[in-house]
């Protein structure tokens, strides 16, 4: 009998359903687990932008991981957004003896709109949290917020970013390189060594909650088993589709989100024609 495998998103929520925990949940139940939530901040966004966030008091948040805990141990975890340091407290000790399956997407600075992180979060982030991660997932201008140091524009700089983070706490770096210019290439810090993911270039403007899918996509790959490289490797092909796919879905007037359904909508066509 196969087992269910469970995954738990510590996020925020967007009420478009782009990113966060709808997109983590979306990005779950695409690679066939079950998802579960804790909702760390309440956002007003769309497509076109960050309107504001209204954090979640730390022992709710507490309360919720719990709760989640303490009946249905998760596989893995992904935590997103944490808006707070007192936050990012409470989810360090609400997970206590944590699954090894954590990837923390430091969610700093959206690409348009309201901040989604108050001041000294990354300090929080890199004292609490960052020790519990089995993977890290900063796009550059967060590796830099992180590390504190100048926005990496060379792989080797943000090969220097990652080990940086790895020598704080993390188990292991992705540092994103989807912001640079040319095709895309993340670069991997773990164990001492470094391995480069080359990508390609989805032509789309169409990608609110790419690294909401991605850090998902990566614990989904993790919770059911998978070699890190492995696991990174898969949810990267899954998300060049669901780019690929998201013109189809025509949301929204500004940035939208990657079809996730792709492959499970594409099926269902096909059964029904």
């Amino acid at each position: 009998m196969n087992k269910t495998r469970k995954l738990l998103s510590i996020a925020g929520s967007d009420p478009s359903g782009g990113a966060g925990i709808q997109a983590d949940l979306k990005t779950f139940s695409a690679f066939g687990c079950y998802g579960m939530a804790a909702i760390t901040a309440l956002t007003a966004q769309n497509t076109r932008g960050v309107v504001a966030a209204f954090p979640v008091a730390p022992d709710i948040v507490a309360a919720q991981i719990a709760a989640v805990m303490a009946d249905i141990p998760p596989d893995a975890v992904k935590i997103g957004m944490v808006a707070t340091p007192e936050i990012a407290a409470a989810i360090a000790g609400a997970l206590g003896a944590a699954p090894r399956n954590v990837v923390l997407d430091p969610v700093l600075i959206p690409t348009q709109g309201a901040s989604l992180a108050a001041a000294g979060l990354e300090r929080a982030l890199m004292t609490t949290l960052l020790p519990l991660a089995r993977l890290v997932t900063p796009n550059i201008f967060e590796a830099s917020a992180l590390s504190e140091t100048p926005l990496a524009r060379t792989t080797d700089q943000m090969i220097a970013q990652g080990r940086m983070l790895v020598d704080a706490g993390a188990k292991a770096a992705l540092v994103k390189g989807g912001d640079l210019s040319g095709e895309p290439v993340d670069v991997l810090v773990a164990d001492g060594e470094t391995r480069l993911f080359h990508g390609r270039r989805v032509a789309t403007r169409h990608t609110h909650g790419t690294g909401c899918a991605l850090s998902s996509a990566i614990a989904a790959g993790l919770a059911k088993g998978e070699p890190l490289i492995d696991a990174i490797a898969a949810a990267k092909v899954w998300l060049e589709g669901a780019l690929e796919a998201a013109d189809g879905l025509e949301l929204g007037e500004g940035r939208g989100p990657p079809n996730h359904f792709y492959g499970m909508w594409r099926l269902n066509d096909r059964q029904l024609s």
